[in-house]
């Protein structure tokens, strides 16, 4: 097993003297003034909804570390809300829990966030493989027939999303979208969107993985629209190794495809509590997360 796999898991966070700001199923995020957050991801692995009993080790330095190459890679073409991921230039108060915060943090400027989802989709799959068998189209785009699961699109779509009450992403048209963020915010973003995707799409097909379809989110900060939270990671996106894709069936991925397998091998009810992993899944799936961030960073992890 690579050594990397024996590093800590981190499920908690525990800062007595910072104010927790929201707590999500992967991540932390504190509130360090006014401007600032800081934003930590923990090793907590969620599937079908529910947060797991077994964390998965690197998971979140590599979802950390993956946002910060893209934020680096992506800077000429959107503003982001890095402001230092060095724990070093932390405030005083936050770098007495340097064992904690280095390789799995960063602190970013607070955003005024666009309550919408910006998904893009280069392949035909999940939710838009099912819709476009049912109706022939994707969030109102019509698209041709005759396509198959996985099918590389002629085009990368823009289909928004919302959340739902359920936790559930909820695909919404373009037209919806317009109502709740503005027609000039909207349109701007859609443009952004599929502009990031396809650099991002260009540049991971020369490493190997091919980007299915990514959410990025966006919000107003000092610098202006501001693309912020993770970015192309294992979680918010479908990456599928290049080697293996045969169009027409589900593909292999870098991501919790392991646990969901095995949740399924084990006939959970998909109600809590939720299961524990085996050491066999969590291996394979800390490992995927790894590859996924060595062959698109040429970078070994910082643990």
């Amino acid at each position: 097993m690579s050594s990397q796999l024996l590093a800590p898991v981190l499920l908690r966070t525990n800062f007595p003297k910072l104010e927790l700001y929201v707590s999500g199923k992967v991540r932390d995020v504190y509130q360090l003034d006014r401007q600032h957050l800081l934003f930590v991801a923990t090793d907590r692995i969620s599937a079908f909804d529910y947060v797991l009993a077994t964390g998965i080790p690197c998971k979140g330095q590599v979802l950390t570390q993956i946002s910060l190459f893209w934020f680096d890679f992506l800077r000429d073409i959107v503003p982001n809300h890095l402001v230092t991921a060095d724990v070093d230039r932390y405030p005083e108060t936050v770098r007495k829990y340097t064992d904690q915060l280095r390789g799995r943090s960063m602190m970013v400027l607070r955003a005024d966030m666009v309550p919408v989802e910006c998904v893009v989709r280069g392949y035909l799959s999940g939710s838009a493989w099912k819709e476009y068998k049912t109706s022939g189209s994707v969030c109102g785009i019509a698209l041709p027939r005759g396509l198959k699961e996985s099918d590389r699109l002629p085009e990368p779509i823009f289909t928004p999303a919302i959340k739902a009450t359920t936790g559930h992403d909820e695909n919404i048209p373009f037209e919806r979208m317009i109502e709740i963020a503005g027609e000039d915010v909207s349109l701007e973003l859609r443009a952004l969107s599929l502009k990031i995707y396809t650099a991002a799409a260009d540049y991971a097909r020369e490493k190997g993985i091919l980007i299915a379809d990514t959410k990025f989110e966006f919000g107003r900060t000092t610098r202006g629209i501001t693309l912020a939270d993770e970015v192309l990671t294992p979680d918010s996106s479908r990456f599928w190794p290049a080697d293996q894709y045969r169009p027409g069936q589900a593909q292999s991925s870098y991501d919790k495809q392991y646990v969901r397998d095995y949740l399924e091998e084990i006939r959970w009810t998909k109600q809590p509590p939720a299961p524990a992993l085996p050491a066999e899944v969590v291996s394979k799936t800390s490992e995927k997360y790894l590859e996924a961030y060595q062959r698109l960073t040429g970078r070994e992890l910082d643990v």
